[in-house]
Formats: structure tokens, C-alpha cells, sequence
């Protein structure tokens, strides 16, 4: 993190990743003080490029879930599209064994930060299934999300909020904020920015 910079930002990416969301966080938070540094399993690779959901966009990660701890970021961002389902993938797996993905093994880390007022924790669209790969993630938890994943969400007990006819376009609770989709990224972006520097002034 260079020293005229507010904080760090950590993005959870993968193959298959929502292009206006990617495209938006990279100018909108910059722009506001803050870096930007994507995080993904590189499964032993010294750095992945990773292509969106309409193959207009790439990025290159050269950062491991391994090399970093949640704590050194100011807040996480889940991003949309597909690539949160690629994260929850295991190699292995036995019967009533808890999700071993690395990207689920940082997430608990996160959420563990994040009840403890540490870390604030954004989600929107498709990524509330990386919560959804451990139910204990999710339960008794209040959010958005699209249209199409709301029983995924559910039976990993969250409870969806509605507004309208419709899921809520963001929702705060406690330190995770949700968001519907990619149309309503600037108005998570600014909720999530808000909530971020709300942490930075009471640790002032």
C-alpha cells in the first residue's frame, strides 16, 4: 500500500467475473483514496489472468489467498458473476467435512474480522454464494442478492430482504453490505465507501 493512499481493498476473483462491477471498482474507489488489489487462488502459480462474463475484460492476480491475512485489507469485496461459484470449488472432499477452497478458508477468516468490527465485508449479485459454500457463514444473517440465487441463499440461512417487488437494491447488516446486482453498483459502491470510512473515523 503506497503512503498517499486511505487503505487497502481487497477483491475475491476468479474466471467468469462481472465486467461492469470489475470496471467500476477499479475507477470508483481509486478515486476516492483507496487501492485496489485482487486476491484468488493462483493454485501454485506465481500469478492467473482471468477473463469476465463477456470477454471484454481480463485481469492478471498475482496475489494468493495464502499470502495474505483479511486484517490487512480495510474492507473485502466479493465480486459478481460466476467467479465466487469457481472459488467454492474443492479438490477433495469427504462426507461432513466443512468446505476446505481456500477462498472459503479466507472468507471464515473475513467473517471472523468482520464480527469483531475489524473488517467491513461487500457482496453483490452471484458472490453471496462464497457464503453460501458453509451455511455457518450465513445463518441469522440479513442481505441482498439476485433474483435467481435467493434460494441458495436461503437454504444456507440468510434471510432476504425485499423491497418493491424485489430484493432490496443494498442492505447493511452489521458489517456486511449486500448488493442486488451490477445495476445498482454505484449505489453499493457508495454504501460500501461510507461504511469503510464510518470504521476509519471511530479508529481515528
Amino acid at each position: 500500500m503506497t503512503t498517499d493512499t486511505k487503505g487497502k481493498i481487497g477483491v475475491l476473483v476468479e474466471e467468469h467475473f462481472d465486467e461492469t462491477e470489475y470496471r467500476r471498482f477499479g475507477e470508483f474507489f481509486p478515486e476516492h483514496g483507496y487501492e485496489i488489489e485482487y486476491i484468488s487462488n493462483l493454485w501454485g502459480q506465481e500469478q492467473l489472468t482471468f477473463k469476465g462474463n463477456d470477454h471484454e475484460a481480463d485481469v492478471t492476480v498475482s496475489v494468493d489467498f495464502q499470502d495474505r491475512k483479511p486484517t490487512d485489507y480495510t474492507g473485502i469485496i466479493l465480486i459478481g458473476g460466476y467467479a465466487m461459484d469457481r472459488l467454492r470449488y474443492q479438490v477433495n472432499v469427504q462426507s461432513g467435512q466443512s468446505n476446505n477452497a481456500p477462498a472459503v478458508a479466507f472468507l471464515r477468516e473475513a467473517v471472523k474480522a468482520m464480527d469483531a468490527g475489524d473488517l467491513r465485508i461487500g457482496t453483490i449479485c452471484h458472490s453471496m454464494w462464497l457464503f453460501c459454500a458453509d451455511p455457518n457463514l450465513l445463518k441469522g444473517r440479513k442481505v441482498t442478492c439476485a433474483h435467481n440465487i435467493i434460494c441458495d441463499v436461503e437454504n444456507a440461512g440468510g434471510t432476504i430482504v425485499y423491497e418493491g417487488g424485489e430484493t432490496a437494491a443494498t442492505y447493511i447488516d452489521g458489517n456486511l453490505i449486500s448488493g442486488r446486482h451490477p445495476g445498482v453498483v454505484e449505489e453499493f459502491m457508495q454504501v460500501f465507501l461510507e461504511e469503510i470510512e464510518k470504521k476509519q473515523k471511530v479508529n481515528a
